[in-house]
């Protein structure tokens, strides 16, 4: 009984050190909030003063709000030190409630001036960012002819299908550097007469501008190594695609492998002879198809014809197939950033997660896989070409999106002035980076 009274003293001794603690937390914690609403109103004055009024909505609202949550906070401290607080419990659960609201005023307040501190920054860095913008598009003005020469070079030996990525580049960079210039006067005006955050969101259009016409002018030069890697892919791959077609037809025949048989005969016979402009990407992504669903046929008859297990070999066919359709559909759609929509962002998204869990399901390198489980290595095989399929998908979707951007800036461009069209084609731009950003 004795021993009994003892552990209910110590326990009760460490709950009363326990709430002492809690109380002198709540205490720093109330003085720490209260100095940082002080700090960070002087620093709004400085920014408003910096940037305007308009610029420092975010952070006078955030003060609002943290300045009504600490008084609440006070309340319930006041309410704590009365002659009756009420139960232990209740004493403990205010404390606790004020450590969380002074917490949050801290997490609120940084958030804010850390994003007004980066506006800051880029605002007194103003005249530098002027200048290197000024100094890169006169740079960008010298690569263009160059650019058209290369695509007038390319001409001569790609179709006009395989150039729709690049053959409007130069023209289009040029649009963007003159749209550069032009907000740069803007940016420099609105900043002489003392409007800072009209000034700012004048000089990231331009910046933003120069940046894609950077990008457009590299993937003209880009180009021509691309489409070289591809007629280089493209005659091995025709080769191993004949090899192919020699084994298939000495395979049983099926209904199911004669029409994927045909459908390879008709890839290779659609290729051009020697001397006539090709699009080599399009061909290698049909033969590639074709060759990929030849494959899979064969595999499907051969096990249902023989009930065996899937060769290993299948298995690291299948995975290396997805690596290169998922490697193929990434160059794509990194070359070509805000151009892509939501659906072949999100085939490729699907893809790559799939990798990531057909990885997880191997558990080794698949340069050693061992497995001898038929069931496991059909669904190995099943989602490796279930990945291939989704990259492969999203290539194309890529490549349309790309498509009927060109065809749109190309139709806008040319139908509208440069002053008068500026509005709505940083509205069509803006949208554009939005559809993206959200698919991502």
């Amino acid at each position: 009984m004795a021993g009994f009274r003892v552990m209910r003293r110590r326990g009760a001794q460490q709950l009363q050190v326990h709430d002492a603690d809690l109380a002198m937390r709540a205490g720093r914690a109330l003085v720490a909030a209260d100095e940082r609403i002080r700090v960070t109103a002087e620093e709004l004055g400085f920014a408003e003063a910096e940037l305007g009024a308009d610029a420092t909505t975010q952070l006078s609202e955030a003060l609002v709000a943290v300045r009504k949550h600490l008084s609440d906070a006070f309340r319930l401290n006041r309410l704590n030190h009365d002659a009756i607080p009420g139960t232990a419990d209740e004493v403990r659960a205010r404390y606790a409630h004020i450590v969380e609201l002074c917490e949050w005023a801290q997490d609120l307040l940084d958030e804010q001036t850390s994003a007004l501190a980066d506006r800051i920054r880029r605002a007194r860095r103003a005249p530098e960012i002027i200048a290197g913008v000024r100094a890169d598009t006169e740079h960008l003005r010298a690569r263009i002819p160059h650019a058209r020469e290369t695509v007038e070079r390319l001409a001569t030996r790609y179709s006009r299908e395989a150039l729709v990525r690049v053959v409007g580049n130069a023209a289009e960079a040029d649009q963007l550097l003159g749209f550069a210039e032009h907000s740069l006067g803007v940016a420099e005006r609105r900043r002489a007469a003392g409007h800072r955050e009209q000034a700012s969101v004048a000089l990231e259009a331009s910046v933003e501008s120069v940046r894609r016409a950077a990008t457009l002018v590299d993937a003209v030069e880009t180009f021509e190594v691309e489409a070289l890697r591809a007629e280089s892919t493209l005659a091995a791959l025709v080769e191993e695609s004949r090899r192919d077609l020699a084994a298939a037809l000495e395979e049983p025949r099926s209904r199911r492998i004669a029409d994927t048989i045909g459908e390879l005969q008709a890839a290779l016979a659609a290729l051009p002879p020697a001397g006539v402009n090709t699009d080599p990407f399009a061909h290698l992504s049909r033969l590639r198809e074709a060759r990929a669903v030849l494959d899979a046929a064969i595999t499907a008859a051969r096990e249902r014809a023989t009930d065996l297990i899937p060769l290993v070999s299948h298995v690291h066919h299948a995975i290396k197939d997805a690596d290169r359709q998922l490697d193929v559909a990434r160059d794509a759609i990194a070359g070509h950033p805000g151009w892509i929509g939501a659906e072949a962002l999100t085939r490729l998204a699907e893809s790559e997660r799939i990798r990531i869990d057909l990885g997880h399901s191997l558990g080794s390198s698949t340069a050693t896989i061992t497995v001898t489980d038929q069931d496991h290595r059909e669904r190995v095989i099943a989602m490796a070409r279930r990945a291939a399929s989704l990259a492969s998908e999203s290539l194309y979707l890529a490549r349309r999106d790309i498509d009927a951007f060109r065809s749109q800036r190309s139709t806008r461009w040319g139908g509208l002035s440069w002053a008068g069209g500026r509005q709505r084609d940083e509205a069509a731009d803006a949208t554009s980076w939005k559809a993206s950003s959200e698919a991502s």
